[in-house]
């Protein structure tokens, strides 16, 4: 009997920044690796795959690999990949990160997806020195990170400073649960 992983792929600079590509387009990149019933959900930068196979750190570590490449070769930039299963999702929401903060007009609750684990010198939790962020915790492969908007506007350049060297994609709280549903939808 065979085991089929279905991942997520959270890709970071797609469709910002004069960077664009149609969702049609990032499918059949997807699909022309071989990766079965790739479909995506809206234009940020979320597709969803399967392959054979159970999620094994290796074979993860090299699939992203291959995807950042295939996607830098075929679209003339880099394209940071983080991939996360279904389960792996579903587990850190039901780990309520943010249970007791309420998203209001000025507060935004962001899920940051990491590369690689953030550096051990950032406390947790870490508030910004201006109070426009906090991060409330970490698990493996995620940041969760309140916002605290200044005149209506966010920005998260070195939000963990110079040390951490890995890449980062962000999503809202409410995005990365209707990820989560559309992901299992098969």
């Amino acid at each position: 009997m065979t085991t089929t992983t279905t991942y997520i792929a959270f890709l970071r600079a797609i469709n910002v920044g004069g960077r664009t590509v149609t969702m049609e387009r990032l499918r059949a990149l997807f699909a022309e690796l071989g990766l079965g019933n790739v479909r995506s959900y809206i234009q940020s930068g979320n597709v969803f795959f399967t392959t054979e196979g159970p999620a094994d750190r290796s074979d993860r570590a090299a699939l992203t690999g291959r995807i950042e490449e295939h996607l830098e070769q075929s679209l003339g930039y880099p394209v940071p990949v983080m991939l996360r299963t279904v389960e792996e999702v579903a587990e850190l929401l039901a780990a309520e990160p943010f249970r007791g903060v309420e998203a209001t007009p000025d507060v935004r609750l962001v899920v940051a997806f990491l590369s690689e684990p953030l550096p051990a010198e950032l406390a947790r939790p870490h508030r910004s020195p201006k109070g426009d962020f906090e991060v409330l915790g970490a698990g493996p492969g995620a940041a969760y990170i309140v916002i605290h908007l200044q005149n209506g506007k966010w920005v998260t350049k070195e939000m963990f400073g110079k040390a951490y060297r890995g890449s980062v994609t962000s999503r809202f709280l409410h995005t990365t649960e209707k990820i989560l549903a559309a992901a299992r939808k098969a």
